[in-house]
């Protein structure tokens, strides 16, 4: 049953530009999401009797710069990847589609002939007749008040009519989904912003065939509307529209615009189709579209109530991924598995802060403006900034930190030299000028000692007699051994695939230390708190801002340590895989002796309140051993040289603990099992594998990876850089890949085909392997 507050297509979809578009992103989720959209509206006529509207004319992407040509570049080859077909053409081409367009400052377009627009309205309606057409019931005119739950589980909603009773809810509220979600305690942190466009009077000669142009260089996209110019607008600077709530009663109103404001994006916009600025104007029209803080959709189960699930935030590509998102939707609750990677999208990303007024009003004003900014691989949000931070920030700062935004945390990027405020340069795809800064950290870990601040870790105590039973039975891994060790493991769902990858330090018989990343925070906090039964004595408690996180890493950690402990650091004493409680000065930490980093290292988990101190000793100790202080980027590389995963970015809840070539750290002799076994054993006994996770280093120590870059085995393609980084001990660029073949992927088979990695156009030889090409016997970690 589908309950709308007013009539269908009242908010924000009556206004939509109905722009059908599948370039555009390296996501293969959302990518996949377009492509099912598109596919979907092109033959929902002939199953409903109602056209959506959708007219293949073609779309362009403009690009009149270098650093956007080589961003769609990269774009284009992993959309050709997965299956659109785009080319990229020269500016004299664009002409002759589109011959009003002024293309004389043009390097390039890309070119999707089976893209178009589609009519939002026509669409919808479409949808809900063959919503109908299968049984669905869908009532106009009903706003729902609020859920009705317990136990913390949906079970229906309330109506001013009454209430309903049901298994599952979700929120598809559109703008008005924070609001909603506010009245049973769920976070969906999203913001109205004023959305522009402008129709011009008729223009002689302007065919409704042309294909779609997009602009992101003028701020602009173009099509023909009844014998007019469309321009679209997504200013680089955008206002945000009530931020205290929008009125129950809004419906089909219209804003009225801000000339003033708008002016110079418009007439940077037109000027892409000069004869629109010599046409009279028919509407200047603006209206409501709402955005997230990252600009990625809002969706899933919501972390705060079982069985809430939430589809929101689409960012103004709601027409063009709204089919395909809700196929994902309806085989996620049916079934438990969404069908894709959704990681990125998942609405247990966000926290609760992110839904304060001033966070929304300070982000929205960048956020919608990242729509049509270049997407450097190496930008930072910059708005909204310093709502986290580390006990010893300031010291850091002190020490030349650039920080980045990391779910909210200031984190140090890099570091210039200490005393000043680094200056980050030019963004780009190449290298930029604090490469010879990272390569100096990097180069530190690996020789001497480094200091890495990694507070922004989600760290949770779980105690109780039933404590170490229950981790045990969601971790494939055993971490309910001898006290005093840590355990990487995963956790996975039945199917065998990853729900998170972390550690799990048992301290004693009945307290265990779960740490995570910063991106799977709430993720990981609510598997446990839905796998642990209510009647168990089991308690999960998030420690994450009580105690700072200070890793100290690389071949001279254990001399600078020793010099500021009385505890035995030594190999004997300490193993590898230890965890004890050290004194540093006046301080007490939990030291862990683990790396992500490849090398000789500790965790030191330190109280909030002693952290400047321990800080402090170890700095003014390390002085004597060349300690250099480490950011984000370093740990990047040093971890892809080493090929360890990073869930969310390289592996994520599609892949299999096998595929992922983590099959080394799953106990399946362990007694009791784990949830996803019988998965896990199915996929052993069905042979030898077909999809591995592989390593890939260029041989070309110049170019690049990050993200998306198309990779082939013998000039076919067999998968994509996950995640990229550069090995600055490896000498080039370093990705992972999760390949795919019809036959077994082993090293033989690896060894026996030529690879090469597709750059921005250009294609480079590179070595694959399936170890680590870092140390693969993992000797200088237990040194």
């Amino acid at each position: 049953m589908l309950l709308e507050r007013d009539r269908l297509t009242s908010g924000t979809t009556w206004h939509a530009a109905g722009l059908m578009v599948t370039f555009g992103s390296t996501s293969e989720t959302s990518t996949e999401m377009r492509k099912y959209t598109r596919d979907l509206y092109s033959r929902l006529e002939a199953e409903t009797g109602l056209s959506t509207g959708f007219k293949p004319i073609g779309f362009i992407e403009l690009a009149s710069d270098a650093d956007r040509l080589e961003e769609y570049r990269r774009v284009s080859a992993f959309n050709r990847y997965c299956g659109i077909d785009v080319h990229e053409i020269g500016p004299s081409v664009v002409k002759e589609l589109f011959p009003l367009a002024r293309t004389d400052d043009i390097l390039a377009g890309f070119y999707v002939k089976e893209d178009g627009r589609a009519d939002p309205v026509g669409a919808t309606m479409a949808l809900a007749k063959g919503a109908r057409m299968q049984g669905a019931k869908i009532i106009e005119g009903v706003p729902v008040t609020g859920v009705l739950k317990k136990r913390g589980v949906v079970t229906g909603v309330t109506t001013a009519y009454g209430n309903i009773q049901a298994e599952y809810v979700v929120n598809c509220a559109g703008a008005w989904a924070r609001q909603l979600g506010e009245k049973s305690g769920v976070n969906i942190p999203l913001q109205a912003a004023e959305h522009y466009y402008l129709i011009t009077e008729t223009i002689p000669g302007l065919s409704k065939d042309w294909p779609v142009i997009e602009d992101p260089g003028c701020y602009g996209y173009y099509r023909e509307e009844v014998g007019g110019l469309m321009i679209g607008l997504f200013e680089p600077v955008c206002a945000p529209w009530k931020i205290g709530g929008i009125p129950e009663d809004f419906s089909f109103g219209e804003i009225p615009p801000d000339w003033d404001r708008m002016g110079p994006y418009l007439e940077k916009a037109m000027s892409r189709v000069p004869v629109s600025l010599n046409t009279g104007v028919k509407k200047f029209f603006c209206g409501p579209e709402s955005f997230t803080p990252d600009l990625k959709p809002i969706v899933g189960e919501a972390p705060e109530l079982k069985n809430y699930f939430v589809a929101a935030g689409l960012n103004s590509i709601g027409i063009l991924t709204g089919g395909g998102l809700g196929r994902v939707l309806a085989q996620w609750i049916l079934t438990g598995d969404p069908g894709a990677d959704v990681t990125g999208i998942h609405i247990d990303r966000l926290h609760t802060y992110q839904s304060n007024p001033e966070y929304r009003r300070t982000r929205t004003v960048e956020s919608l403006g990242m729509v049509y900014q270049c997407h450097y691989p190496t930008r930072s949000m910059m708005t909204a900034r310093g709502a986290k931070r580390s006990p010893v920030h300031d010291r850091l700062a002190a020490q030349g930190a650039y920080f980045r935004d990391v779910s909210g945390w200031e984190s140090p990027d890099w570091y210039g030299e200490p005393g000043t405020t680094p200056d980050p340069g030019p963004l780009s795809f190449g290298r930029q000028q604090w490469f010879p800064s990272w390569a100096a950290e990097h180069k530190a870990t690996r020789e001497g000692v480094i200091l890495m601040d990694m507070s922004f870790m989600a760290k949770f105590l779980v105690q109780g007699r039933d404590a170490g039973r229950l981790l045990n039975h969601i971790s494939a891994n055993n971490v309910d051994g001898p006290s005093g060790v840590i355990t990487y493991t995963q956790w996975l769902n039945e199917r065998g695939t990853l729900e998170a990858d972390l550690t799990v330090t048992k301290l004693d018989d009945e307290r265990y230390w779960v740490v995570a990343s910063d991106t799977a925070h709430r993720h990981v906090e609510t598997w446990m708190r839905r796998h642990f039964p209510d009647d168990s004595h089991a308690f999960v408690t998030d420690v994450t801002s009580a105690w700072a996180q200070i890793n100290v890493q690389g071949p001279r950690s254990r001399e600078l340590l020793q010099s500021v402990t009385t505890a035995d650091l030594s190999n004997e004493a300490f193993p590898f895989r230890g965890a004890r409680e050290i004194d540093i000065g006046f301080a007490r930490a939990l030291c862990v002796r683990i790396t992500y980093l490849g090398e000789l290292g500790y965790e030191l988990y330190i109280p909030a309140e002693q952290a400047m101190h321990a800080y402090e000793r170890v700095v003014e100790a390390g002085k004597q051993f060349g300690l250099r202080h480490a950011g984000l980027k370093a740990l990047a590389s040093l971890r892809m040289e080493k090929g360890y995963r990073d869930y969310g970015h390289d592996i994520d809840n599609t892949d299999s603990v096998l595929e992922a070539g983590l099959g080394f750290a799953v106990d399946l002799k362990k007694p009791g099992g784990f949830i996803g076994k019988e998965a896990v054993l199915a996929k052993k006994a069905a042979g030898p594998l077909k999809k591995r996770m592989i390593q890939v280093l260029v041989q070309d120590p110049e170019p690049m990876l990050f993200h998306a870059e198309v990779v082939r085995r013998n000039g076919k393609p067999v998968g994509y850089v996950r995640a990229g980084s550069y090995g600055h001990t490896l000498g080039g660029a370093v990705g992972l890949v999760m390949a795919e073949s019809h036959e077994p992927i082993d090293a033989a088979w690896l060894e026996s085909g030529q690879w090469d990695v597709e750059i921005a156009g250009k294609r480079y030889p590179v070595t694959a392997s399936l170890r680590p090409l870092y140390d693969p016997d993992m000797k200088r970690i237990k040194i």
